[in-house]
């Protein structure tokens, strides 16, 4: 889906983030007035005589797999806050992340990868692609030798970057890793999950398509489940360019949202600014108190300026975002400051209003246990949500107690 409805006419100031996320994609409904995207809850369409698809926001309708109006508008407003040429929503983010990677990869092609990657990523590319014929490093992708090295021309078809990291919040320089991807002829993939569109614009540093699971930070209320995929357009390397490749597998495929999904998470976004904002200044004061505490022997977050890329982060990104993780003196530790917590939720996935601590080594990256990407079992996760900052930092002392 193109975002052709929120280009500015010649000599228009181009339209702030805000701005965009309210109104692109989301003219008033022509039928009623309503200023609120409605659900079409509709599996099938009339049409204007056969193979006569009725239009409405820019494409036919005649099947919801194919095509529904809720989720257009979704897809329209998606790419306009990425900036990029089209968007394609999917049912969760390891859907949106299967149809690029089925999209773009043939048995024989190889693909580099995070050495701290999402677990889900992970168990994706070892445990499915992998048996298919698709090859994979693994490798620290702040480290742009290491992405050289492990770069193959010729055969490498995708660098995969996370950015920040999840659960060490790693921070790769996306710009310099695009360079050395398009040097060796493969594609920049970024997830951008963790920073959300409001922090991080990848496909304006030079990446050529771009991930979220929209249940996180896009979506932003713990209620749905969803992801995207926003691509830059341009040649697929094949013969095709990207857009035709993600759309196809998107109807091919069939793995994609509901309306009312979709219109979940695009009522999500329209709040992504001031949401962000909150989650940072609540990250930042959390951050404060845990690098006081003595029971909390190192913290990762990307705003800190000792924390290893801090100043590429501070070169791409608006602010540091909402997730912090911090390491103590064991992993008896660190599971009692999960078990401990009132205010933060004991529960995987991140990104919503509340917040939420998880221990990753046991909960969200127990698939990677015992591989190179296995994280440390002292290590605990939050992700810092919209509450009091003090409330928040009051959770946290008790439970370090």
């Amino acid at each position: 889906m193109t975002t052709d409805d929120s280009t500015p006419g010649p000599g228009a100031r181009p339209p702030g983030f805000s701005t965009r996320a309210l109104h692109a994609g989301q003219d008033a409904d022509p039928a009623t007035g309503a200023v609120v995207t409605p659900i079409y809850q509709t599996s099938t369409y009339k049409q204007d005589g056969v193979g006569g698809m009725r239009t409405g926001l820019g494409t036919g309708y005649e099947y919801s797999r194919s095509g529904n109006p809720t989720r257009t508008s979704l897809e329209v407003q998606f790419a306009s806050l990425e900036q990029g040429d089209g968007a394609w929503a999917f049912a969760s983010g390891l859907a949106a992340e299967d149809a690029v990677l089925r999209a773009l990869l043939v048995p024989g092609d190889h693909v580099v990868f995070p050495d701290d990657a999402y677990g889900g990523t992970y168990r994706l590319v070892k445990k499915v692609f992998e048996p298919w014929g698709v090859e994979h490093t693994p490798v620290d992708l702040a480290d742009l030798d290491a992405v050289r090295a492990a770069v193959r021309p010729g055969t490498t078809r995708l660098v995969w970057l996370e950015t920040p990291t999840n659960p060490l919040l790693t921070i790769g320089d996306i710009a310099a890793i695009a360079e050395v991807a398009h040097a060796a002829g493969a594609l920049l993939v970024v997830d951008n999950t963790f920073a959300s569109p409001y922090l991080q614009t990848p496909l304006l540093l030079g990446a050529d398509l771009v991930v979220h699971s929209t249940t996180k930070y896009a979506g932003g209320h713990s209620d749905v489940v969803g992801g995207v995929v926003v691509v830059r357009d341009g040649d697929d390397g094949r013969g095709g360019t990207l857009s035709a490749r993600i759309a196809f597998h998107q109807n091919a495929m069939g793995a994609v949202p509901g309306a009312f999904d979709s219109w979940l998470v695009q009522r999500g976004l329209k709040t992504l600014a001031v949401r962000m904002e909150r989650h940072c200044d609540n990250a930042e004061r959390v951050v404060e108190f845990l690098q006081s505490h003595p029971r909390v022997t190192k913290v990762l977050y990307p705003g800190l300026p000792e924390f290893r890329n801090h100043d590429v982060a501070a070169k791409q990104m608006r602010r540091f975002g909402g997730m912090i993780s911090f390491r103590t003196a064991s992993v008896d530790d660190a599971l009692a400051v999960c078990a401990k917590t009132e205010l933060f939720t004991l529960a995987e996935s991140l990104g919503g209003v509340e917040s939420l601590v998880e221990h990753p080594g046991r909960m969200t990256h127990a698939s990677v246990a015992g591989s190179l990407l296995e994280v440390p079992d002292d290590l605990v996760r939050l992700s810092v949500g919209l509450e009091d900052a003090d409330d928040l930092i009051a959770d946290l002392a008790t439970a370090l107690g």
